[in-house]
């Protein structure tokens, strides 16, 4: 059952990431970060709503860095024949990745990028609850053990499965221009730590 969840949930999750871009310009999502911002510092303050931004643009250029397309530079550096032969690559990646559809799955990532920084930013806060769901789910699990009651499957495989769907659900919120309150991310962080101990208090070994 869980294997079916998790193909059945990062298929979908595949199918709603790549249609995102060719529904949406990137306008859209960059219009979409400005407004998440605004209510950040409302809710956070300037400063803090500035280090969220400039921790956004850094996962950004981490991203940027791993893709396989060259830099124009590289090419304009280059002489002779290998120089033209570079621009002739750079002019290829230009038309291939500098169309409507790659430049907003560029602005998808920097939303995602955003919405990852702000969820960052409440993780100090809710680091001690998710230690303490977990510890729970052990300790429910060990005082089972020790009273030879069962654990139960079905209610591992329902609380993992439920976890597995909260998490694709989460990535598909992170990426979707649409207005979310900023407590959402807390709020999902809290409801995943409480169906991570509940899976942990149901884990079954077999043999």
């Amino acid at each position: 059952m869980i294997r079916i969840v998790s193909i059945a949930a990062l298929l979908s999750l595949l199918v709603l990431v790549l249609y995102l871009p060719s529904a949406h310009p990137p306008e859209r999502f960059l219009a979409q970060i400005r407004s998440e911002h605004q209510a950040m510092e409302e809710i956070w303050g300037e400063a803090p709503a500035l280090r969220i931004l400039d921790r956004a643009l850094g996962l950004q250029g981490a991203a940027r860095e791993a893709t396989p397309v060259p830099p124009s530079a590289d090419a304009s550096a280059a002489s002779g024949v290998d120089g033209a032969v570079a621009r002739e690559m750079a002019s290829v990646n230009q038309r291939l990745f500098g169309n409507s559809y790659f430049r907003a799955i560029d602005a998808l990532v920097l939303l995602a990028a955003f919405r990852m920084s702000a969820m960052l930013e409440w993780l100090p806060w809710m680091a001690a609850f998710l230690a303490a769901s977990v510890a729970d789910g052990a300790i429910s699990r060990v005082i089972k053990s020790k009273e030879f009651l069962h654990h139960d499957p079905e209610r591992f495989a329902l609380y993992a499965s439920l976890a597995i769907l909260l998490t694709c659900g989460g990535v598909v919120a992170m990426v979707v221009p649409t207005s979310l309150h900023p407590l959402v991310a807390p709020a999902g962080l809290s409801v995943l730590a409480m169906l991570w101990g509940r899976s942990i208090a149901h884990f079954h070994r077999r043999g």
